[in-house]
């Protein structure tokens, strides 16, 4: 059993606010289980990280959020380094924050995902990359953050938008419908969550301002979709080889004119852990505490090298 974590947060990401949230709200969590716990704000400089290692805890867990500490990068170190972390190894990691690769690999194991292409910046914002509606996103970023929703031609989009991130990104056909999403503990999925946004979509500000989305566990969904969403969740977080927890982002279609299928839309490694997130919301849900929770993150934690 370990006795002693390092809680690893902040970052220099665009989602560093976030993660010092979640890094202290389970930092506190840890202690009061009886952990000796410390926490560690990251930053650029390498040499300063592996002395705030030593002496060495039994694990590190990876409150970072975003590229850096979510897409296999941190955690190379910590394979280099030898010390056990919470969450996914280098590969998942690298393979889910990429999201064309993992929607490929998805793909192939079965789980349905809408269509999508990767084209400049400048073609998704002109609508050359593909009709409306569509989604475009980011490579690689997490929490909506850099996300855009197309509905028509006469959307307001301009060559100098800067909520967009990169000079390639993904255009996503958007599927119409209800926000549904899956924590997945070990390989078991926790439940289905539906998410209401009261305006608007379940966009970053939505994600983590109390009051804008109304979270509906369990989700009221026909039991052969509720089945399935879990079923895709299990499968996606198995595919890219993920341990620990994940979430699962996914959509029902079901409106008059559509599908009526769910389709997965991507897999964190790394959920948020805030007092808001969905990860603890589903897991108290299913009879597991918070404390509970991230001690078993903790127990389960490992090093691949």
């Amino acid at each position: 059993m370990a006795t002693s974590v390092m809680v690893l947060m902040g970052g220099w990401s665009s989602e560093r606010e976030v993660s010092l949230v979640s890094g202290k709200h389970t930092a506190e969590a840890l202690t009061e289980a009886g952990y000796d716990v410390r926490t560690h704000d990251l930053g650029r400089d390498v040499p300063a990280f592996i002395q705030a290692l030593t002496p060495a805890p039994d694990v590190l867990f990876n409150a970072l959020h975003g590229r850096y500490g979510e897409d296999g990068t941190v955690q190379g170190l910590l394979e280099l380094l030898g010390v056990r972390y919470t969450h996914s190894g280098v590969l998942a990691s690298a393979l889910a924050m990429d999201k064309p690769m993992a929607k490929r690999l998805f793909t192939e194991a079965g789980i349905r995902c809408a269509e999508h292409v990767v084209a400049s910046r400048e073609d998704a914002l002109s609508g050359a990359a593909m009709e409306p509606p569509y989604v475009i996103k980011p490579l690689n970023e997490g929490s909506s953050v850099g996300v855009k929703i197309v509905l028509g031609p006469s959307e307001d989009m301009g060559e100098e938008d800067d909520a967009l991130f990169g000079d390639v990104v993904m255009v996503e056909r958007y599927v119409q419908g209800r926000e549904i999403t899956v924590t997945v503990m070990g390989d078991r999925a926790l439940g289905v969550t539906e998410l209401r946004p009261r305006e608007g979509f379940y966009d970053y500000s939505a994600k983590y301002t109390e009051g804008l989305v109304d979270h509906i566990l369990p989700a009221p969904l026909p039991p052969e979709i509720y089945e399935k969403a879990m079923r895709f969740s299990e499968l996606a977080h198995k595919t890219l080889g993920c341990r620990g927890v994940t979430r699962a982002d996914l959509r029902y279609d079901d409106t008059e004119s559509g599908s009526g299928e769910v389709y997965l839309l991507e897999t964190n490694t790394q959920p948020g852990m805030t007092p808001m997130s969905l990860v603890p919301e589903a897991a108290r849900h299913a009879g597991i505490g918070f404390t509970e929770l991230v001690g078993w993150m903790v127990e389960n934690a490992a090093c691949d090298g």
